[in-house]
């Protein structure tokens, strides 16, 4: 079976790639709207599963579907990706000292079968002063991530005391989960 993974995300690619699967990268714009009324918990799975529709009528016999997304949420709330340097220090600001929850949902697929799961993962993050935040988002440019930090960067290594679950998880892609999904096709 040849595996396709349906994301543009640097991390998601480097991760599938570390699993030692070679694979093809496809992507279709797809809208990532949801309810007000979901459940913070239950909104990365939706939107992967959106992700997966769009990209499963292209699907062949052979091929194998992998769809993801990555929420960050605090106090019920939503962190998505932030429209600029302000939006990343308030969100970064609120994070601080603070524990939060990633949430990556997934869906594989092939024409035969599908797989859905959702992996939630503990983060506790070091007190951070404002010039440490201006500083991680000026050298590391966090605009593409989910919360404004990565944590494979800087703030990871000098921020967060610890995490509760899957490390890979909070790059993007819960490694060990969808590598024993895979076993199932």
């Amino acid at each position: 079976m040849k595996l396709i993974l349906g994301s543009k995300s640097p991390r998601r690619k480097e991760l599938l790639a570390g699993l030692g699967f070679d694979f093809e990268v496809r992507t279709k714009e797809t809208d990532e709207s949801f309810s007000s009324e979901m459940q913070p918990i239950d909104v990365a799975l939706f939107i992967a599963s959106k992700k997966a529709a769009e990209l499963a009528s292209d699907l062949t016999d052979e091929e194998i579907l992998i769809c993801a997304d990555t929420v960050v949420i605090i106090d019920s709330i939503i962190l998505g990706k932030p429209a600029n340097r302000e939006e990343a220090i308030e969100m970064l600001l609120g994070l601080s000292g603070r524990t939060h929850t990633v949430v990556t949902g997934v869906v594989i697929a092939s024409l035969q079968k599908e797989i859905q799961l959702s992996v939630s993962t503990s983060v506790v993050f070091h007190t951070l002063g404002l010039e440490e935040i201006e500083s991680y988002i000026d050298t590391h440019q966090p605009f593409d991530k989910a919360g404004s930090y990565g944590i494979q960067e800087w703030i990871g290594y000098a921020a967060i005391e610890r995490i509760e679950g899957s490390y890979t998880n909070v790059v993007g892609l819960p490694t060990h989960e969808v590598y024993q999904a895979l076993k199932q096709f």
